[in-house]
């Protein structure tokens, strides 16, 4: 499943939004679910989930080159920290954390710069943070479990810029890469389930895997 909402001025908000992610950004302006199901356990998956390095994704390390050539950024580089790990190494917070079932992280940065820098807020600050020029971004993983071995593996992005500049801005910034964000969704997940897949047919550990 795969559902996107394009950026709006005041998007609505479904009164039964429950999700954790929704504490941080209950009123997106651009939204994006993703979801796969996985013949695995929800824990081995949520740990593999973690660890996968996106940039083992030829797609994905060309999808990411080409948002370089055009900004005039850096060359990107593998993640060698995994999926998790990384995004805090290059400045994203945790702001929610059920073990083995979800996580779900969050920053305020300035997308369209050709070198972002990726902020951390402290969970109970980032909803009220509202300063000018910024987009405040949250995401998920989840791993949910439906049988023994039978998981729902998902991830959710929420976005919302503070001010009618950074809007401006990141209306265009969409435009401009949205379709290669929500592709590299698209692939992380397939990909994972994948080696998962792969994996369990092995008889190896999950997360091991390469």
């Amino acid at each position: 499943m795969i559902t996107t909402q394009a950026p709006s001025a005041s998007p609505p908000r479904s009164a039964g939004d429950r999700r954790t992610i929704a504490r941080f950004i209950p009123r997106p302006e651009v939204r994006e679910r993703h979801a796969v199901l996985v013949h695995a356990p929800a824990g081995e998956m949520f740990a593999a989930a973690e660890a996968f390095d996106p940039m083992s994704i030829a797609a994905v390390r060309w999808i990411f080159a080409a948002r370089a050539r055009v900004l005039g950024a850096s060359a990107p580089r593998r993640w060698a920290h995994g999926m998790a790990g990384e995004m805090e190494t290059i400045g994203w917070g945790l702001l929610s954390l059920r073990p083995g079932r979800e996580r779900v992280m969050g920053a305020v940065t300035r997308p369209w710069e050709p070198e972002p820098v990726f902020t951390p807020l402290p969970p109970e600050r980032f909803a009220a943070f509202h300063p000018p020029g910024m987009v405040k971004i949250a995401w998920t993983i989840e791993a949910e479990r439906l049988g023994p071995a039978l998981t729902r593996l998902s991830t959710e992005t929420r976005a919302v810029a503070t001010d009618r500049e950074s809007r401006r801005r990141f209306r265009g910034y969409w435009r401009r890469f949205g379709v290669g964000i929500v592709l590299i969704r698209w692939l992380l997940l397939r990909a994972i389930r994948r080696r998962a897949e792969q994996a369990a047919r092995r008889g190896e550990a999950i997360w091991k895997s390469k």
